[in-house]
């Protein structure tokens, strides 16, 4: 199974449990590696933690369900994981910029936040044509500067190979 599949099905596995109890380490074994792996290749693959790819879908789907239901918000904010409905309204203020209440009203712009799913998509491998090219020797003129980053350690090192500062 490639990595793009093994990420797809934690995807799968978190959007499956969006509106229930999630266990991140369960999604870590979707992907086939340790809780820690998981969450930094995804952090770096896509630019924000599992915590936060999560909190941001669950808010876009109550926003689907306050907009197309009569659920009462509180019902919707335990749903979704929230104990109470100030800290739901607050995290979907945040995201949506309105009140829970404030979504209801016909017209209203929410966010919304997509599935995502991970795809790997290689680009060059196309023939290059080249041709090297032999020019006259030239000369290079520069200026000598000192940088003062390297640390005493790194000059001591540096000293002892024999090269000169």
């Amino acid at each position: 199974m490639e990595w793009s599949e093994r990420m797809n099905a934690a995807i799968g596995y978190i959007e499956d449990k969006l509106d229930g109890e999630l266990d991140y380490n369960e999604a870590a074994k979707k992907a086939c590696c340790s809780l820690f792996h998981f969450q930094r290749v995804f952090m770096v693959v896509v630019g924000f933690t599992p915590a936060e790819y999560v909190r941001k879908r669950r808010l876009t789907l109550a926003a689907r369900e306050l907009t197309s239901t009569d659920l009462k918000v509180i019902d919707i904010a335990l749903k979704y994981g929230y104990d109470s409905p100030d800290s739901f309204a607050r995290a979907f203020r945040s995201v949506h910029s309105i009140t829970p209440q404030a979504a209801r009203a016909p017209g209203v712009k929410l966010a919304a936040f997509p599935r995502i799913s991970f795809n790997i998509e290689l680009k060059g491998g196309n023939d290059m044509d080249y041709k090297i090219i032999e020019k006259p020797a030239f000369d290079i003129i520069g200026r000598s500067r000192k940088f003062n980053t390297v640390t005493e350690k790194t000059l001591s090192r540096y000293r002892s190979s024999g090269r000169n500062t």
